[in-house]
């Protein structure tokens, strides 16, 4: 650390290199917080969570009880021990709840006034952060699976959902309607995700193996579909041509950049794509658990030199190396199964929700103090160098 430090102060480093080689450390010393607390809400399991942009101080979680919590996750006591209070709930008893679990929530990119939900209750709810009310409800005919929209759009206010139909919907915020729909898919669409490069590129995956890009702008089909075997045929059976996955495609996430797409499958399986043409990088990262049957939300780190992929595994969260595919670490904690997990660029934190109703704060470990070389070599029991020793003696008989 002093060396860079040094480095930096000299000119000889990249002013960004010492905030990455931090942020990296951060990352590969995450441990469950036990005394940082978030309240236990949901009765029923924890299916979503979405941390907010613009100050990175409020969090949203959905639950298959229904219910929609908005937490502050700001110690205010500035004490060592807190809780994660939530500040309001669309609970119960409220007049506009879902009906049914909550799959989705996701703050507006732009400010925390507003923010959004979908529900297998076959609706998608625009809310007033203030009043808790929806400003805007759309109902589909099918299970509303996932909804995302851009974070970075100037030019549309398009809401990707994911039903159970295979058409990708677009809902409008401007105008209040389904503007247009985007045909290809031959099953139920489980995972939507936007690109955080471009605003206009979006990436769906469905029960048909398939994973799919867009640019909605055009009216034609989808840009090009991802084929696990980069076109080589003679390796893919003819029933497994232009799929991403031997089984349902559930899980979607792009990095921070936008230049790569993660995509998570029934076959055990996580692949990394090059967004810009969709070829497949061919990163093994063995046998990655998911048994989900509904979408999984996992997340990338950013920040960090390398990124890494923190992905529910069972009742853990297996921690992966992004470009390299080994796995670094399992996060231990929760007593049964995580849906979803949210990082926390500003801090190098992680969230994550699960069936157990709880959901953790995994923190990096704190830096251990350094000692000068006086209190080391005192530490260990050993004598400091005799010229640093007092030479003075208060002896009559010292000449």
């Amino acid at each position: 650390m002093l060396g860079f430090l040094f480095a930096r102060q000299t000119g000889l480093e990249d002013p960004l290199h010492l905030k990455r080689a931090e942020s990296t450390r951060r990352v590969l010393t995450l441990e469950l917080n036990k005394d940082r607390v978030v309240d236990r809400i949901h009765g029923n399991g924890v299916n979503t969570l979405d941390i907010e942009a613009v100050e990175g101080k409020y969090m949203l979680s959905g639950g298959a009880d229904g219910v929609i919590v908005i937490y502050d996750l700001e110690n205010s006591s500035q004490k060592p021990q807190y809780t994660c209070k939530s500040i309001c709930t669309v609970g119960r008893s409220h007049q506009h709840v879902h009906k049914f679990s909550v799959e989705t929530v996701q703050w507006y990119p732009h400010d925390t006034g507003m923010f959004t939900s979908s529900s297998f209750d076959k609706t998608l709810k625009i809310w007033d952060t203030e009043t808790l009310i929806p400003a805007e409800i759309f109902n589909f005919e099918g299970t509303v699976y996932c909804h995302h929209m851009s974070p970075i759009a100037t030019k549309h206010s398009l809401i990707a959902v994911g039903t159970k139909d295979p058409k990708v919907q677009l809902c409008d915020l401007k105008s209040g309607s389904r503007s247009h729909i985007l045909q290809g898919h031959r099953g139920e669409i489980l995972s939507v995700k936007w690109s955080p490069r471009y605003e206009h590129i979006l990436a769906t995956a469905s029960t048909d193996s398939k994973v799919r890009l867009w640019d909605v702008r055009r009216a034609t089909g989808s840009l090009f579909t991802l084929d696990q075997h980069n076109g080589m045929k003679s390796k893919a059976a003819s029933e497994a041509a232009d799929s991403a996955h031997n089984g349902r495609v559930n899980g979607l996430c792009f990095t921070g950049d936008g230049l790569h797409l993660l995509t998570i499958g029934t076959d055990n399986r996580m692949r990394l794509w090059n967004s810009a043409n969709g070829e497949n990088t061919l990163v093994n990262y063995g046998k990655v658990y998911n048994e989900s049957r509904k979408g999984l939300k996992f997340t990338v780190s950013k920040g960090c030199s390398p990124e890494f992929v923190f992905v529910p595994s069972g009742s853990e969260i297996a921690v992966y190396a992004l470009f390299t595919g080994k796995l670094i670490t399992m996060l231990r904690g929760h007593y049964s199964y995580v849906d979803c997990c949210e990082f926390h660029p500003d801090f190098q934190e992680l969230y994550s929700g699960g069936k157990d109703c709880n959901i953790l704060a995994w923190i990096p470990a704190p830096r251990s103090p350094v000692l000068d070389d006086a209190d080391d070599q005192t530490k260990n029991g050993g004598s400091l160098n005799p010229a640093f020793e007092d030479a003075w003696s208060s002896s009559d008989d010292e000449g």
